[in-house]
């Protein structure tokens, strides 16, 4: 089991940049697959993107998928999303999320430990 705790959320502008971070502590990090999932108001949590545990596969839903990038570093327990060309849609909680568990993981069911979440806003 897993400790998490999000950082970096904040107002951006349409078109603009943002990098949110996932402190993670308690068991071996390098053994967790790490996922970012976002829930909008009035919608269900959605993922957005996942790293396995070596970090050299990644995985994003269609919806961010050329703008978002997914990263960690095991020295640092530490999972990032660098979130590029913001649109107001993107505006969410962003959960990050993990797994003991060698490949991505997609499926909030399969993802035992999560932090609180960090809010995104991109408006004008």
């Amino acid at each position: 089991q897993v400790h998490l705790v999000e950082s970096g959320g904040g107002l951006v502008q349409p078109g603009g940049s943002l990098r949110i971070s996932c402190a993670v502590s308690g068991d071996m990090f390098r053994a967790y697959a790490i996922s970012w999932f976002r829930q909008a108001p009035g919608k269900g949590r959605e993922f957005v993107a996942g790293i396995n545990r070596s970090g050299s596969v990644t995985y994003y839903s269609d919806s961010v998928k050329g703008r978002f990038t997914i990263s960690r570093d095991n020295a640092k327990n530490m999972g990032y999303l660098q979130m590029s060309s913001l649109k107001p849609e993107d505006t969410a909680v962003y959960y990050c999320a993990a797994a003991r568990a060698p490949g991505i993981v997609d499926k909030p069911t399969q993802l035992p430990d999560w932090g609180q979440g960090t809010q995104v806003t991109v408006s004008a």
